[in-house]
């Protein structure tokens, strides 16, 4: 039987952004659960997520996957994909496949746009004691460009706002003395893939391909594609390059 899969959203979603690209997923096999990261699911108070750090998210979904009857799959998407890897290094998985993931402590940023993004939170003032609204216009120019515009305002009325300090814990890590997302999976045996788009500015293929060195993973550049890999055009590709290497390399771990 197909190992479970566990989808994690980014900063300012819900596990509804899995809607589409859990089903080929399921189809091939897999169970697929598409977890709300706490204080994000639809319907809760808007400051819900205030506080939550990146240990918490990482604690629930490593939670999740130590009750699974067996070690799952983690596919996560941006910051999700940062709360993957967090959840890998404390407890068992399958596989780590990593959509445009954020990066763990110590990996720097490589461009401009990065930067500006780290150093802009602070013009909020003490953001990280605050759930940090969605911006619905750098939604638009940066994460969701590609997306068909009535998909586009569809996804932006379903954002969330976001953990400020789970914000300053990924971006501005060299800030943090706990070194909350400093990871490791150093012994572990577990696969990993990481995929970004050769367009992304949000997190570019530059820094992913630190990103999965730091990890020891696999890193592909997806032509023409941007940051919303579980989306846009072009996302049932990636599906297909994910269900690929789950049947070429960790099923051979196994």
């Amino acid at each position: 039987m197909a190992a479970p899969i566990i989808m994690v959203h980014g900063a300012f979603c819900g596990g509804w952004v899995f809607e589409a690209f859990a089903e080929p997923f399921a189809a091939a096999g897999h169970q697929v659960l598409t977890p709300d990261l706490r204080g994000h699911a639809e319907g809760e108070r808007r400051d819900a997520a205030t506080g939550l750090s990146m240990g918490d998210y990482a604690a629930d979904i490593a939670r999740l996957a130590a009750a699974q009857a067996e070690p799952p799959i983690l596919v996560g998407h941006s910051m999700g994909g940062l709360v993957c890897q967090m959840a890998a290094s404390r407890t068992q998985v399958r596989g780590l496949a990593l959509l445009a993931p954020s990066a763990p402590w110590g990996v720097p940023g490589n461009t401009v746009e990065e930067a500006i993004t780290a150093f802009g939170l602070h013009m909020m003032g003490p953001f990280w004691t605050q759930a940090v609204e969605p911006d619905a216009n750098l939604m638009r120019q940066y994460s969701l460009s590609r997306l068909p515009r009535v998909a586009r305002e569809a996804a932006i009325a379903r954002l969330r706002p976001e953990s400020g300090r789970a914000l300053w814990e990924t971006l501005n890590w060299w800030l943090d003395p706990f070194m909350t997302t400093s990871v490791s999976l150093a012994g572990r045996g577990c696969p990993a893939l990481a995929l970004v788009g050769e367009k992304d500015v949000v997190h570019p293929p530059a820094t992913v391909r630190q990103t999965a060195a730091r990890l020891g993973a696999g890193c592909e550049v997806l032509p023409g594609m941007s940051h919303w890999l579980v989306g846009e055009p072009g996302w049932r590709d990636v599906a297909g390059r994910i269900l690929d290497w789950l049947k070429r390399e960790v099923r051979a771990a196994a």
